[in-house]
């Protein structure tokens, strides 16, 4: 089968086959278990993977390159597949020095394992953000690989990420021409926040449906803070953050900065503009309202056809099926969604 448009996916989380070969990137000074990906103490009582995403001798297919392209990339054909990983949960680690030496054995897995085994695979790197000088280094390190496409953080954080102790961080990457993706998975654990705005939930439901109020945050963070005055070339990617929270979420900080725009005389423009020449979002998990025009509404009023990607979470147990979603649309919409907003964020050929 093939899709009626190429598609670029923008949010593949490959991985270490087990945490003895995650050691092995490890510098040798560094001993002790080595964290887990995942939500932490906010555990899916259905297993973080899909069942058919294991191969008939039970290896998973996130964890080995060939695997990945016989069950991901060929099915589906796809043009190029980005790999997210799940190592930027390092960065609520309360040990800085280690937390660099894991996001460092992260990049070189990367590297050496998974890049060069197929040319359609793109990288997303990651850095520890406890330390922002060795994060800078880091970048400075691993960005100049041509198949390094962008810089991954955790959504989870103990500031909000327009604060300006993340201002070195973003430079870099801006030199380096990368965006910087944000990507949930370790709110409430280590040492970020809690996972709400309301405090701590009792279950994983909770949890999953509440993630979408970090990326709120972040984004009126990153706006009102004006990193985009200060970084005008930089983007950002909003991945598996969800998107119909997004109109209200414009209309309020407009409204709020006619009246309080002395709080952020540094803005010249109107904060939803910011967002739209700045930042995308990823199609996983798609809001799936009853009434499918409700969801062509939205896409209406956040200029989806510009600012969405096209993203499966694969091998997750909520993987969307490039064949399936986005049913409704149609024509020049869906191509630029599933393919060509990406192709041209990423610069890819």
């Amino acid at each position: 089968m093939k899709t009626a448009t190429q598609v670029i996916d923008c949010d593949i989380h490959h991985a270490f086959k087990d945490h003895r070969q995650y050691g092995a990137y490890l510098r040798r000074h560094w001993k002790g278990p080595i964290p887990g990906g995942g939500a932490g103490v906010y555990a899916s009582p259905i297993g973080v993977h899909r069942k058919d995403a294991y191969s008939d001798a039970g290896e998973s297919a996130a964890a080995d390159p060939k695997l990945l392209t016989e069950f991901l990339m060929e099915p589906y054909d796809m043009a190029y597949g980005i790999l997210t990983g799940s190592s930027y949960d390092i960065s609520v680690h309360p040990n800085a020095d280690f937390a660099a030496a894991v996001a460092a054995a992260y990049n070189d897995h990367l590297l050496e394992e998974w890049l060069p085994y197929n040319p359609r695979f793109k990288g997303s790197m990651t850095v520890a953000v406890q330390d922002p000088q060795l994060a800078v280094r880091e970048i400075d390190r691993i960005a100049p690989h041509p198949d390094i496409v962008q810089l991954v953080l955790a959504s989870a954080a103990r500031l909000p990420y327009g604060h300006r102790y993340y201002h070195p961080i973003y430079e870099a990457a801006e030199r380096h021409g990368l965006p910087v993706a944000i990507h949930p998975g370790s709110e409430g654990s280590g040492i970020s926040g809690a996972p709400t705005a309301a405090g701590y939930v009792s279950n994983y439901m909770q949890w999953h449906t509440s993630l979408s109020q970090n990326f709120m945050a972040h984004l009126v963070s990153l706006v009102c803070e004006g990193v985009f005055e200060r970084f005008p070339k930089l983007k950002f990617v909003l991945v598996e953050g969800g998107v119909a929270w997004l109109p209200h979420l414009m209309w309020r900080m407009d409204k709020n900065y006619k009246a309080l725009r002395s709080t952020t005389p540094w803005l010249k423009k109107m904060p939803s503009r910011y967002i739209r020449e700045h930042c995308y979002l990823t199609t996983q998990p798609i809001e799936e309202p009853d009434n499918a025009k409700h969801l062509q509404q939205i896409f209406d009023m956040i200029d989806a056809e510009n600012i969405l990607l096209f993203s499966s979470d694969f091998p997750h147990w909520d993987f969307d099926d490039p064949f399936m979603i986005l049913k409704g649309i149609s024509g020049e919409m869906k191509e630029k969604i599933m393919y060509r907003n990406a192709k041209e964020l990423y610069s890819l050929s």
